[in-house]
């Protein structure tokens, strides 16, 4: 999936959403790095059998980021 296909193919749960906002803003997040984070909440989502991102999905996906100290 490309990134231009996310609006069109991807839904959230609101509250999923509010979550994936809010660890941009805290963690200074790149694009990049934003639509990966979809991309592998929907792969989740999708092993779940679920047809929306929830907020557990968002959470798993974020675990899965690379953290660099710097």
């Amino acid at each position: 999936m490309k990134n231009k296909h996310i609006k069109d193919l991807v839904s959230f749960e609101p509250q999923a959403m509010a979550i994936l906002k809010q660890a941009v803003n805290s963690y200074s997040m790149s694009a990049r790095t934003y639509f990966r984070i979809i991309k592998i909440s929907q792969t989740i989502a999708d092993l779940d059998e679920s047809s929306v991102i929830k907020t557990n999905h968002v959470a798993e996906a974020l675990q899965y980021r690379a953290r660099v100290d710097s």
